[in-house]
């Protein structure tokens, strides 16, 4: 049986973090090296990287196909004004090629690649799945306050020169965090705002993408 005051501090962690970072300006280039990842030796359902196991490229693609049929822990949508002449793979480079724009980077590197492994804030360790024209993804590894097997996605639109970043995140499989009411709670309501944060940034430099 859980420990009841594991679990309240987990999640008074998480607030705690998310409510500091929306107090805190965006933090300077970190231009630390990325973590090497390990090339996997053949196709397998569940692949190694660097000792960590990930699961199978159907749930990297999103939750509908992941094993179990999980669904999205959270979508939001958010605003980063009008933008009629930048299209959303420029929004997208602003932040993958300037990565120090992301609020909790940490020790990640100025500019994030596929399969790049780092630390953000906190020593919360993540790896970059995904880096297309108008998307990128990111998951959590052992070690992260949050669990392994999280994946997040921010994906970038333009409709008519209004642009949009919407955030989704679903998971391999429950973690302590997710499947704690406060917790999940917590840290859904933290992703929020700090991806709120994100949103606000971009918006601002949107307009030299």
């Amino acid at each position: 049986m859980r420990s009841p005051t594991r679990t309240t501090g987990r999640a008074a962690s998480a607030l705690a973090l998310c409510l500091a970072l929306t107090l805190c300006a965006v933090p300077s280039p970190s231009y630390a090296a990325p973590r090497t990842a390990a090339v996997p030796s053949g196709p397998q359902s569940t692949t190694a990287y660097g000792g960590s196991r990930y699961a199978s490229q159907e749930c990297e693609s999103g939750p509908a196909g992941c094993p179990g049929g999980h669904k999205w822990l959270y979508r939001y949508s958010y605003f980063l004004g009008i933008h009629p002449f930048t299209g959303p793979d420029a929004v997208r480079r602003q932040l993958t090629d300037h990565f120090w724009l992301f609020p909790v980077s940490g020790r990640c590197p100025a500019r994030v690649r596929p399969a790049d492994e780092c630390d953000l804030l906190g020593g919360n360790p993540v790896r970059v799945e995904a880096v297309s024209g108008d998307h990128l993804q990111i998951a959590t590894l052992p070690g992260h306050d949050l669990g392994d097997g999280l994946h997040i996605r921010f994906t970038f639109t333009r409709t008519f020169g209004f642009h949009y970043m919407v955030v989704g995140a679903w998971q391999d499989r429950p973690t302590r965090c997710t499947q704690a009411v406060l917790c999940g709670t917590a840290s859904r309501a933290g992703a929020w705002v700090l991806w709120r944060l994100l949103a606000g940034t971009l918006t601002l430099s949107a307009y030299v993408a």
